[in-house]
């Protein structure tokens, strides 16, 4: 029972750190004068991933051989998760905010007042998101993620410098989406920071202080759950891949469902997927390269299924983004890749 109260006291306080944690990178994007679209691909999805990519580090630097079949697990686990059932969760929200909207604007319309169902959609099934931009983001994860799968497949002498190739990959992307088209973060609409309510425009000191303290409590909260889940594995009678593959990631990446649940909610749904396409990219490269330096990086099966499960994804919302198809119920139908890796995963084990 205790560990199912950790559980849920867990996941509400990543909840309620991301709703900080959002807060203060928005206005983390002011003060640094990067690109709109830069707040969620970089500082946010920086902020949220890097605390999984040093208990990475970590992994394969120091927990001997079964810390290193965790870390090449969590390099092809993140991606699944933030390919799948991320994208999944934009598009639940949205449906469930669309329709909400509708609903009141049928009761507006019946009762004589303004609007109407027409005005739901008025910016688009995506609330104005730059589809091109996420196609062109979902391009380079894909190009990146298949160089990344190969390479488990073989085995040459160089392969652990290559590693240093998939920081440089992630360095090149940073740079271009922090120059983005030289449009600025505004401080417009924006809620005061949690931390100086009182103030309409907060201190550069209390801004950097709550973007670390939500950090530490999301790193926290998030190592917490995982353990809970480690403990729940064994109880329910699943096998260690299973934990590792399917349970453990949906934990480390937490935070970044949890900062697209808030902006969708609060119609930000740009930055939302900004927040992904930027996460699936850090997910690409830096634990990939600590992999890769640290490990052999060879896969087993289970690997090779969420790799494939992953690539199918990756393509299929590319598919999407490049026919300007995309809307909330066909991103909603990215859940269905994890499902069928899931499914296939203990298809095998059985």
């Amino acid at each position: 029972m205790l560990h199912v109260i950790l559980l849920l006291g867990c996941a509400v306080t990543i909840y309620l750190a991301c709703e900080a944690f959002v807060n203060a990178v928005e206005w983390l994007g002011v003060r640094m004068k990067v690109g709109p679209v830069a707040v969620g691909t970089i500082l946010a999805a920086v902020g949220t991933a890097l605390p999984e990519s040093v208990v990475t580090f970590v992994a394969v630097l120091f927990g001997g051989h079964s810390g290193k079949d965790i870390g090449v697990g969590a390099a092809l686990g993140g991606p699944l998760v933030v390919g799948t059932l991320a994208y999944a969760v934009v598009g639940g929200m949205l449906l469930l905010r669309h329709r909400t909207k509708a609903g009141a604007a049928t009761v507006a319309s019946l009762a004589g007042g303004p609007g109407g169902p027409v005005a739901v959609a008025d910016r688009g099934p995506l609330d104005g998101t730059d589809i091109a931009g996420l196609a062109r983001d979902q391009t380079w994860f894909l190009s990146i993620f298949v160089f990344k799968v190969a390479l488990g497949l073989v085995a040459f002498s160089i392969k652990p410098w290559l590693g240093i190739v998939f920081l440089l990959a992630y360095g090149a992307y940073a740079v271009r989406e922090m120059r983005g088209t030289g449009e600025q973060a505004s401080a417009e609409g924006l809620e005061p920071l949690t931390f100086q309510k009182q103030r309409p425009v907060p201190t550069t000191f209390a801004v950097v202080a709550q973007t670390l303290v939500t950090l530490a409590v999301i790193f926290a909260a998030s190592q917490l759950f995982v353990a809970q889940l480690d403990w729940a594995g064994p109880a329910l009678g699943l096998p260690a891949v299973v934990v590792a593959l399917l349970l453990s990631p949906v934990a480390t990446e937490l935070p970044e469902i949890m900062n697209a649940i808030i902006w969708v909610r609060q119609g930000k749904t740009p930055l939302a997927l900004a927040n992904i396409s930027g996460a699936m990219m850090i997910q690409a490269t830096v634990p990939t390269a600590l992999g890769l330096l640290f490990t052999p990086w060879k896969f087993d099966t289970p690997l090779v299924l969420a790799g494939i499960a992953t690539l199918a994804s990756v393509v299929y919302l590319l598919t999407l983004f490049r026919r300007n198809q995309a809307t909330p119920m066909r991103l909603l139908r990215a859940a269905g890749f994890y499902v069928a890796f899931a499914a296939a995963l203990i298809a095998y084990l059985a």
